[in-house]
């Protein structure tokens, strides 16, 4: 079921959703809260300077989790220009808190957004206990325009669902078989990090068959 505003505004009233800072009145929508686009902004990087020289960064998420990406904190008042078809990474303005275990959030892109000719690249679940900011890839499709966006702009929404059962706090933190990754997630770029190592190994030895048989459900 997804709860309407009535249905949100009565769970943020019981501390079961919150947000920091809090909502302001251009937020509310009939059954969903749109969530601004925040300071933190992150460039993906295709190269390093070693002491060999300026190497190229051949990225592979199996093998590491270092982060490849140039961050850029911006002031109140200021924009960034996303150049034809570039890709970024920005936070959101929001911290969210779903302190129920009944509730989970689906985000999606704003409607208006989309029609500037920015993708936004959402990643869609925020599980339940959540507590963080939540990451916001953002390209601009365009091949010949510069889109410009502001820290504060409504960027996403977040539409809420009340789960068939209540989740305890323990079982929402496993996902698999390790734990959440992103939980109390920090202002600022998120980051990317790598899955359970035995998994990582299977993986990359091709041990599909044996991964299937040894963690079956």
């Amino acid at each position: 079921m997804v709860l309407t505003q009535d249905n949100i505004i009565e769970r943020i009233k019981k501390g079961e959703i919150a947000f920091s800072p809090k909502l302001d009145k251009f937020q509310m929508q009939p059954h969903s809260i749109d969530l601004r686009l925040g300071h933190s902004f992150h460039l993906p990087t295709s190269w390093q300077m070693t002491e060999k020289g300026r190497v190229a960064l051949h990225i592979d998420p199996l093998e590491n989790d270092v982060s490849n990406f140039e961050q850029i904190i911006l002031k109140d008042g200021q924009f960034f220009e996303l150049l034809p078809n570039e890709y970024i990474v920005a936070t959101t303005m929001e911290k969210i808190m779903l302190n129920a275990d009944d509730i989970m959030g689906v985000l999606f892109p704003r409607s208006s957004v989309t029609r500037r000719g920015l993708a936004i690249k959402l990643t869609g679940l925020i599980d339940v206990g959540y507590c963080g900011y939540l990451m916001i890839p953002i390209m601009n499709n365009t091949h010949n325009q510069i889109i410009r966006v502001y820290p504060g702009e409504r960027i996403c929404s977040v539409l809420f669902e009340e789960l068939s059962s209540p989740i305890s706090k323990d079982r929402a933190l496993i996902h698999g078989v390790t734990k959440a990754k992103y939980m109390n997630n920090e202002v600022g770029f998120i980051g990317s990090k790598t899955d359970k190592q035995v998994e990582i190994d299977m993986i990359k030895h091709g041990k599909i068959k044996q991964l299937k048989k040894e963690y079956k459900v």
